[in-house]
């Protein structure tokens, strides 16, 4: 089933378009500090690049300001609280989601949302069968409303005797649950409130 509505089929893609370039005009600064940070306390490289499936289940490259030590990336966006891995500084950057910040870059091109289901590694979204797979027809977002419930995952999963089964076994199905809710309601009016929590979400 395709998506009906103008703003779903049209403006949703205009809106994102604008407020990407505002928001990368108005940040350039702030992100180019970020970067001088990254760069002088821990080194090369400053953007995290990792392959992620996209609309209709096309791959591309999601960038992110480094907040892990300089390793080889898992494919795993599974991270629990209190990870190691996770640079004094990258822990700032997390708290705050400025590490989220060059998104706007994938949104600018097209492969991301600002609203959407967040993006993940293959084997997830990939998967879906049936009216699920439907979650496949939006891009995916900085943020969402499945977002915003599971602002804790990495508490919760922390939390978790097997961190992996409970993130497959609840905190997916009800994310799939959430972005299913958002394909049906999606409007300018929806997306605005996401993005509106998210800033002055804690």
């Amino acid at each position: 089933m395709k998506q009906s509505g103008f703003y779903a089929r049209h403006g949703k893609r205009w809106f994102d378009f604008l407020a990407a370039t505002v928001g990368l005009l108005v940040l350039a600064g702030p992100m180019a500090g970020i970067s001088l940070l990254i760069w002088m306390m821990d080194g090369t490289p400053v953007l995290f690049r990792q392959q992620r499936v996209g609309r209709h289940g096309r791959l591309f490259r999601i960038c992110k300001f480094r907040t892990m030590t300089n390793r080889p990336a898992a494919d795993s966006t599974i991270t629990l609280s209190g990870d190691a891995r996770v640079t004094r500084l990258g822990k700032i950057l997390r708290q705050f989601k400025l590490d989220e910040l060059p998104q706007l870059i994938n949104v600018l091109k097209g492969e991301m949302s600002l609203v959407g289901p967040r993006p993940d590694v293959p084997g997830y979204l990939d998967r879906l069968r049936g009216d699920d797979a439907r979650l496949l027809e939006l891009r995916p977002g900085i943020t969402g409303p499945a977002t915003l419930a599971f602002r804790n995952e990495e508490q919760l999963l922390a939390q978790a005797a097997d961190p992996k089964h409970y993130n497959d076994g609840i905190i997916f199905p009800e994310k799939v649950r959430l972005n299913l809710a958002y394909h049906r309601s999606q409007s300018l009016e929806v997306d605005l409130v996401c993005i509106i929590k998210t800033i002055f979400s804690g």
